[in-house]
């Protein structure tokens, strides 16, 4: 069954395909236009197998947004152990990111209800991706962040169409889930146009902070005080019963 919640129309569809991000990393060199070759394939990979079911291509790429953060805190703590050098606090921002995807995840699996099919396609989806982006770390950690910060920009496209289609009325305004008004801190009367609000937030200091760290592994300058503004998170995520 199709979630009407997250179904975008034709127009939507076609609106997506077509957008380009507002903020977008001009590539230079081989390793940029790597990671947004890279980037455009997997779009394209998504948009033709989940285009018409946005719960699943939600829930997936949630899921797979989740790893780059992880893959890169555990990566960059080994280094930092080796090397007995500080890190710079770019461990426990690529674990906050890692968390923070997370949390994307869990919302929208209580606005989706995921059938075995699509836990099914996420065990995969994230297994191919752990692989592929653990390779590519080690190989270029620049050239992973700046995959990452390509991501991002992509994913404040999708959430701004969806904002779209909520505020056209083609996608029911829903009731904020419990677990997205305790992680964001919400009004008791927040509802799916807030959250979508809030993560696209989320995704855009995602963006920044990822070019950010490729940008000064490539040897040139990042200035923290360009990144886009973080939402306030729950000091404790954990909802309680």
């Amino acid at each position: 069954m199709v979630n009407t919640i997250l179904t975008p129309d034709r127009q939507a569809l076609a609106a997506e395909h077509d957008a380009q991000p507002v903020i977008h990393h001009a590539p230079e060199g081989l390793s940029d236009r790597f990671a947004l070759g890279f980037t455009k394939l997997l779009r394209f990979t998504v948009d033709t197998f989940f285009a018409k079911r946005y719960g699943h291509r939600a829930i997936v790429l949630e899921t797979v947004a989740a790893v780059p953060g992880m893959v890169g805190a555990m990566f960059t703590h080994l280094t930092s152990l080796r090397a007995m050098k500080d890190d710079e606090g770019w461990i426990r921002t690529l674990m906050e990111e890692a968390e923070n995807e997370r949390m994307h995840l869990m919302t929208f699996i209580e606005i989706a209800k995921p059938t075995l099919f699509e836990r099914l396609v996420i065990l995969m989806a994230q297994w191919i991706f752990l692989v592929l982006f653990s390779i590519l770390y080690l190989v270029s950690s620049r050239t992973a962040h700046r995959v990452v910060g390509y991501f991002e920009e992509e994913a404040v496209i999708s959430y701004t169409l969806y904002l779209q289609e909520i505020d056209e009325g083609r996608s029911p305004n829903v009731p904020a889930p419990a677990i997205a008004k305790h992680y964001w801190k919400m009004a008791g009367d927040a509802t799916l146009r807030d959250v979508v609000l809030l993560v696209r937030a989320d995704e855009a200091h995602h963006r920044d902070v990822n070019h950010g760290f490729a940008s000064k592994l490539g040897g040139k300058p990042f200035d923290p005080g360009k990144t886009a503004p973080y939402p306030a998170h729950a000091d404790d995520i954990r909802l309680q019963a």
